[in-house]
């Protein structure tokens, strides 16, 4: 029998972080350096660990992955889009893991191009991913863009699509996405800061020029904001934004004449956020001026872009968040979020219709899809929820008729909706905020205390988590867990005040939200502690080192994937890539104030001696959003401090980064690796 290897212990070197007169000693700080032996080592050696820990699993594993991999549709494509002339597909093929970007001309007859095949782009690569396609106005020149690494550092290059030539230039260390001005020679592109990954510096390019002459249009200089570019659905203008988390700015040039000077379109304002629609002889803006907390849409002359000249249009309402608006030539769509749920308001622009497409229950999502043409009487649009498959839906604006163009398919033949229940129950926090959950669950089960229950949630940003389905959760469902979707304070499912409650001095909120959802839960009898396990990745990963310091006890298990957690000394290390960008949402800890309160919750800097639940950690190594070495400390950490003998595992990515492995089918295999885990918890390996 295979001998026991040793848990991984990390070399403590003591390293004093001092400042507002407090030192906080880090043993394992070493552990940032990506170039070290050692740290390479020790990483590889929690790899081995995780794997000797979970080998009685490997079969259970496979079994899984293929189970998730047997449920999606292997020869799938896309519902096609028409722009400017030509249809465009997205085909993927049995066994292979990349896309496949098509198009035919005018009609879905025609012959089909390959535009790109992505399974041949990525042999020899262990990480592919293609950025962005951006077609030139006359249809003949693609600007494409790879990132082989995983840390979202994308190269440009433009392929003769007449003649399948890729060009020489070749632009490196870019966001990805290229835009081209109306004469189809010129193309404007964001170049990232090298050592922060900032989205910093927009240029321009002249096709069949050297990238090193290329001319720099804009640079952001505040290192809180970002910068970025594209063209308005109407074609006339190329548009620079900035924007921060409190705050944006845009520049406008005319598409026909791309070597004019941008025009600032409204100077940046503190704490005035606001986006650009163009259409006709007006801009249409959605903003937040005028303590508009959950926006309003005014319009403007293109003209008089100043704030003074904007004229409401659709006026802020207490209750209704404004997301985002699609403009047609007879109608305006605006995606709205009111007590949660979304809606699509339709208003006619001669003003004798305004009224929302219905929707019947409460975990559901629907958003606006990708409607590139103007004179287009057709609305497409997303739906999905907890039990229905994602669909694409046509609205006809005349007929009032809705077609389906595609559901998701779930291979198998054993998925019936009506086998499950999903509902909406509120829970109760701390300081009396109800706080709503989205569940899901088998039909039939038994609210005894003894159903073991996933809760996930993310908390940040106002990134909201909708109830959206997902076929790879079937895989715990059909098992007897309930999954369920805690919508805490630090997201924008309530409105923007639900992200205002829940950032820089009340982010605690997010944790005790999350934390009063576990004991709602329990105390409802879906599960008790013995069978209850939390799961969030990124700022969600900081949530599940916070509630695991606060109240270890209610949870038998977590997930925790590429998690923020050394959030005092990221935040003060500025060349971190995103570090400045964050201070709106954190706080910044050079201020006192803040670092106390960061320091108050920081996973890693209150590990405590104590006993922890079982836990599984991933990264990957190349992570340029959650640097690998914060889980890695925190492990660390954990391992030196826990008073337990449950399970502490960490599972590092060699190869990839924040977003996880690259192939269709390969991210599954982590998913498995994470499934298995929690079933091996309660026992279940089949």
């Amino acid at each position: 029998m295979k001998k026991d290897i040793k848990i991984p212990v990390a070399r403590k070197i003591s390293k004093e972080l001092k400042i507002h007169n407090d030192v906080r000693i880090d043993n394992y700080y070493w552990l940032n350096d990506r170039e070290n032996p050692e740290v390479i080592a020790y990483l590889n050696a929690e790899n081995e660990y995780t794997n000797h820990v979970m080998k009685h699993t490997e079969a259970f594993q496979n079994q899984l992955f293929e189970e998730m991999k047997g449920r999606i549709k292997e020869d799938d494509t896309t519902v096609p889009y028409k722009l400017n002339g030509y249809w465009y597909i997205t085909r993927y093929e049995t066994g292979k893991d990349y896309p496949v970007y098509l198009r035919k001309k005018e009609t879905l007859d025609a012959p089909e191009e390959v535009l790109f095949d992505c399974n041949e782009m990525a042999k020899g690569h262990s990480y592919f991913n293609l950025g962005g396609i951006s077609i030139s106005p006359d249809n003949k020149l693609a600007a494409y863009s790879t990132d082989t690494v995983s840390r979202r550092q994308y190269t440009i290059q433009i392929k003769n699509l007449e003649t399948g030539e890729i060009y020489s230039d070749k632009i490196l260390n870019t966001t990805g996405r290229a835009t081209w001005a109306n004469d189809n020679k010129t193309l404007f592109y964001t170049m990232k800061d090298v050592i922060t990954l900032r989205s910093n510096k927009i240029f321009k390019h002249k096709l069949h020029t050297d990238p090193q002459e290329d001319i720099e249009v804009y640079h952001e200089t505040d290192e809180t904001f970002n910068t970025f570019v594209y063209k308005t659905k109407s074609k006339k203008y190329i548009v620079i934004g900035s924007s921060s988390t409190l705050s944006s700015e845009y520049r406008i040039l005319n598409a026909d004449t791309p070597d004019e000077t941008f025009k600032v379109f409204q100077p940046r304002i503190t704490d005035l956020e606001y986006s650009i629609a163009h259409y006709g002889d007006h801009f249409y803006i959605i903003s937040n001026n005028d303590k508009s907390t959950n926006f309003k849409v005014s319009k403007t002359n293109e003209e008089t872009t100043e704030l003074k000249h904007w004229k409401d249009l659709i006026p802020h309402r207490k209750d209704v968040l404004i997301e985002d608006i699609e403009i047609f030539k007879d109608y305006l769509v605006i995606n709205e979020r009111e007590n949660g749920l979304n809606n699509l308001r339709i208003i006619s622009w001669d003003g004798t219709e305004d009224y929302y497409l219905p929707f019947s229950s409460e975990t559901y999502t629907t958003y606006i899809g990708n409607n590139p043409d103007f004179n287009s009487d057709v609305l497409r649009y997303g739906f999905n929820s907890l039990i229905s498959p994602s669909a694409v839906v046509d609205y006809n604006f005349k007929t009032k008729q809705r077609e389906i163009k595609k559901e998701q398919e779930v291979l198998g033949g054993k998925y019936n909706k009506e086998n499950y229940e999903a509902k909406r129950v509120w829970a109760t926090a701390r300081d009396g905020v109800k706080i709503p959950i989205s569940l899901v669950y088998k039909k039939g089960i038994k609210l005894d205390g003894t159903n073991p229950l996933l809760q996930y949630a993310y908390g940040s940003y106002g990134s909201t988590v909708d109830p959206s389905f997902s076929s790879i959760r079937l895989s715990l469902l059909d098992r007897g867990f309930v999954y369920a979707i805690s919508h805490i304070r630090g997201g924008e499912y309530l409105g923007r005040e639900w992200y205002e409650t829940g950032k820089l001095l009340t982010k605690i909120n997010t944790f005790t939200d999350f934390i009063d959802c576990s004991k709602y839960l329990i105390e409802q009898k879906y599960t008790s502690n013995k069978h209850l396990y939390a799961y969030g990745g990124s700022a969600g990963g900081l949530l599940m080192g916070a509630i695991i310091n606060m109240n270890p006890e209610l949870y038998n298990g977590i997930l925790a994937a590429v998690p923020f957690v050394d959030v005092v000394t990221t935040m003060l290390d500025d060349t971190i890539p995103l570090t400045t960008g964050e201070y709106d949402e954190w706080g910044n800890p050079n201020h006192e104030e803040y670092y106390s309160y960061m320091k108050s919750y920081s996973p890693y800097d209150n590990v405590e001696a104590k006993d922890y639940p079982n836990m599984l950690v991933t990264t990957g190594l190349h992570d340029s959003q959650v640097q690998y070495w914060e889980p890695a400390k925190w492990v660390a950490k954990l391992r030196e401090l826990k008073t337990d003998s449950n399970k502490l595992l960490l599972h590092t990515d060699m190869d990839s980064g924040h977003g996880g492995a690259s192939g269709r089918f390969e991210s599954l295999k982590e998913v498995a690796l994470e499934y298995a885990f929690l079933l091996d918890l309660e026992g279940i390996h089949g």
